[in-house]
């Protein structure tokens, strides 16, 4: 392999459950310098293709290419949008066990999930009370934004191995640097959605210091009094 295999170092955190601080650091230093995959990371991805050998031969000789793998084996995506995908990557950071891989593209988060998820993830979301009535920001339910999931059959654009942060496409914001990665479940990816939709939403309170509207009094247009 070349050079940029031979550096083992990255930016993700080898421990995932080293902290609230972790993510936040991560984050700044991917504005300016994206995260990248280090050897033993691009064997792990290259392990979903049916025949890794070629598939890190092609990454050799173009690097900073990105790639296309299927989903169903060496893991399933869940795709959200950008900024849901920053709630939940606080959440999990924060509150939770931390995240696998994850990257972004076209306005989108990509997270990297154990092989199964994507069967699974959906019946569970299906299960929770979003909200009653009229679920909308106006109401002040908590709805869910489209969550995708990709597993077997599926097939997913990931970052370059070497990324230039000036360049357009997809970003490693948690690259892959082990062979063997902690990947969350469908069930901790559940629960980072829920708590990253009631981080969403502001609090509504039953209480107002203003009177209650009265619907049967007229009301006068005095804009065109003299």
């Amino acid at each position: 392999m070349t050079a940029w295999l031979e550096d083992e170092t990255s930016l993700q955190t080898r421990e995932p459950r080293s902290g609230v601080g972790t993510l936040p650091p991560l984050r700044s230093q991917a504005s300016h310098q994206p995260a990248e995959v280090t050897s033993s990371g691009a064997v792990w991805l290259a392990s979903a293709t049916a025949n890794p050998r070629t598939t890190l031969d092609r990454w050799q000789a173009s690097p900073a290419s990105p790639g296309v793998l299927p989903c169903g084996t060496a893991f399933d995506v869940v795709s959200v949008p950008s900024l849901f995908g920053r709630r939940m990557l606080e959440r999990l950071w924060a509150e939770g066990p931390g995240s696998g891989p994850v990257a972004t593209h076209r306005g989108r988060t990509l997270l990297f999930a154990a092989p199964g998820t994507a069967q699974r993830l959906p019946s569970l979301l299906a299960w929770e009370e979003w909200g009653t009535g009229s679920a909308g920001p106006a109401s002040g339910a908590r709805t869910l934004p489209p969550v995708l999931c990709h597993g077997t059959g599926d097939a997913v654009t990931v970052p370059p191995l070497t990324c230039d942060p000036t360049a357009p496409g997809p970003q490693w914001v948690v690259a892959p640097d082990t062979r063997a990665p902690w990947l969350p479940g469908p069930d901790v990816l559940r629960w980072a959605c829920v708590r990253a939709a009631r981080s969403a939403v502001p609090p509504v309170s039953d209480y107002s210091i203003f009177p209650p509207t009265d619907l049967d009094a007229n009301v006068y247009d005095v804009s065109r009094r003299r």
